[in-house]
């Protein structure tokens, strides 16, 4: 991903939420320092990840990767 794009995208989203890594990591059944490495940009969710983060946030793909903007 360019300049870590979904990665901030997440931590936005999760911010305005006002909800800790662990939180997220619990309502999409990873663990916080799988949220923390999506974050920092050490990692990349998988697609099925994706989509859970997603509707979730209710919010497109296309949005948490930049696309369309």
């Amino acid at each position: 991903m360019n300049d870590n794009y979904l990665g901030k995208t997440i931590k936005e989203l999760r911010l305005e939420e006002g909800i800790s890594q662990r939180e997220l990591g619990k309502r999409l059944n990873v663990c916080n320092q799988t949220v923390s490495f999506w974050e920092g940009g050490q990692r990349e969710p998988d697609l099925d990840t994706l989509l859970k983060i997603a509707r979730y946030f209710q919010v497109t793909t296309d949005f948490l990767l930049g696309n369309g903007e």
